[in-house]
């Protein structure tokens, strides 16, 4: 990945879009990259009339520069770049992330249905794009908050958890915010006689689980030593234990390529800010 094209943020012209760009405005200064704004559009009509297709086109420039302008105008000095697209926002989202060190992108667009809890294309660009993506919904941007809460970091036993934890810390330490790492846990059962009964003592799992991520976290505190982090092993499902921490800024979680894991389904359905999607 070369990520040339620095951070790339899709913006529509929607309240949501407009949350979006905000935030990949600070994700390009914090990182001190460019900041590549992306609109597609497409004609609906078949062959059509020249004249209405062209006037569609124009529209789609206008609101390409709107967003673009408006990231000039609420940075100092940020390098903006557009991208204008004919064709799928999904497909344009997920070539663009190839060379791009983030995409941020809004729950929902112009195109969906008001009580869709996240749209097509941030579903999609969440589960195929090619570098960590940033779903912006609950309370939008930050840093706007005048008491930022603390980047959360979900991580299990399933060989992720560096990616996680990588960005996480990247985030925490450029905001200079502390860290919540999240690992949570549920005592195995095992069936027998129709009934099911705890198979191990829920003390041992417990301190299994305290023992793994203390393990796993101890190099990263040599690595970013001026992040402040909580470590926090809760009995219960992973998704309820992340969207419990209300104050969050970000939630980062791993997902598998091509589909959403149910940790990360969770988050984009409950979390009360951004959700970042690493793989």
């Amino acid at each position: 990945m070369n990520e040339t094209l620095g951070v790339v943020g899709g913006y529509d012209g929607s309240d949501h879009s407009m949350q979006a760009l905000d935030w990949a405005m600070d994700e390009a200064e914090l990182r001190r990259l460019p900041l590549t704004v992306c609109h597609a559009w497409q004609w609906p009509y078949g062959d059509g009339d020249p004249a209405a297709r062209e006037s569609l086109r124009r529209a789609a420039e206008h609101v390409l520069w709107h967003g673009a302008d408006c990231a000039r105008a609420s940075s100092s000095g940020l390098q903006v770049r557009t991208d204008l697209c004919e064709g799928s926002t999904t497909r344009r989202l997920e070539e663009l992330s190839a060379d791009a060190a983030l995409l941020v992108v809004g729950s929902r667009g112009l195109g969906t249905m008001a009580r869709a809890v996240i749209g097509s294309v941030a579903a999609h660009v969440a589960s195929h794009a090619r570098c960590p993506v940033v779903v912006v919904r609950g309370r939008g941007a930050l840093p706007r908050k005048p008491h930022p809460g603390p980047i959360v970091a979900g991580v299990a036993t399933d060989g992720k958890a560096d990616a996680v934890l990588g960005f996480a810390f990247t985030e925490a330490a450029m905001r200079g915010l502390p860290l919540v790492v999240v690992h949570a846990w549920r005592q195995p059962p095992v069936a027998w006689g129709g009934m099911t009964f705890p198979v191990m003592d829920p003390l041992a799992v417990q301190h299994a689980a305290e023992s793994w991520l203390a393990e796993t976290l101890a190099p990263w505190r040599q690595k970013q030593p001026k992040v402040a982090i909580e470590a926090r092993t809760p009995q219960e499902r992973a998704g309820e234990a992340l969207a419990a921490v209300s104050d969050a800024t970000l939630v980062v979680v791993g997902s598998p390529h091509g589909r959403f894991g149910s940790v990360a389904a969770a988050m984009l359905r409950k979390a009360p800010c951004p959700v970042a999607i690493v793989r």
